[in-house]
């Protein structure tokens, strides 16, 4: 979201985040990745070889490119199945709210909030 504000100047929404909302229904683990929720909701096993390659490089190799095309196949059944654990745990309208903010999250972030926890109690 902040790196489409910064270099496009597009603010993305509505916006679903797979990592909220296992986090929100998963409470039993601590793992929340892509590929760890591909592969206990979906029984699916991404490879994350290209993850650790050059993506800076002025032209990303073909297996780059599949790569990225790849990383989004699954978020479609991803959001299906999260969905069904969040209604289960009632936390459906808590999930919205944080995906709501995650647009006003990024702008912070860019406005050079990100290092501060505003919404810290302590201070």
């Amino acid at each position: 979201i902040a790196a489409l504000w910064t270099y496009l100047g597009v603010l993305t929404a509505p916006v679903y985040c797979t990592k909220i909302a296992s986090r929100l229904a998963r409470t039993f683990t601590q793992h929340h990745s892509l590929k760890t929720l591909c592969n206990d909701l979906l029984d699916i096993s991404l490879d994350k070889q290209q993850q650790t390659t050059d993506w800076g490089a002025d032209e990303l190799t073909h297996a780059q490119i599949q790569y990225a095309a790849s990383d989004v196949l699954y978020l479609h059944k991803l959001r299906a199945a999260l969905d069904v654990m969040l209604a289960r745990e009632n936390r459906v309208d808590l999930a919205k709210a944080c995906f709501s903010f995650l647009p006003h999250r990024a702008l912070l972030d860019v406005s050079g909030w990100g290092d501060e926890d505003i919404f810290a109690h302590a201070s």
